[in-house]
């Protein structure tokens, strides 16, 4: 089994496939890794050797920031516009959507579940 960042990918996908469970890295990304490795992408995870591997962790560590470091830099941007009091951290502050979405009807997911306000007969 391949462990690379941290993250165990999958057996019996294809190696592009595969590469997606690692948070920070999609379909393109990591195609573009396969390319610099020199591997090829149609490739099942269970077969490839350790060199392969070994080569898909070093052009990740060093052309992509991913997982944990990733993380961190998105909670510190997100805490920044909280701090400095934009109207995007204002909107995080609340746990409404920040990018303009409608709150009306929708926006269950960021709002979490309804709060039923008392009723009088």
């Amino acid at each position: 089994m391949a462990r690379i960042a941290g993250v165990d990918l999958p057996r019996n996908k294809p190696v592009h496939v595969a590469l997606t469970y690692i948070f920070g890295i999609g379909r393109s990304a990591s195609l573009s890794i396969l390319d610099k490795a020199g591997v090829d992408s149609a490739k099942r995870t269970d077969v490839l050797t350790d060199a392969e591997v070994a080569r898909i962790r070093q052009v990740i560590d060093r052309d992509f920031r991913v997982e944990g470091d990733l993380r961190k830099e998105i909670a510190m941007n997100i805490k920044r516009l909280i701090d400095i009091g934009s109207y995007r951290g204002l909107r995080h502050r609340k746990h409404l959507p920040s990018r303009g979405q409608r709150t009306h009807t929708n926006a269950r997911t960021r709002k979490g579940p309804r709060r039923i306000v008392a009723r009088r007969k």
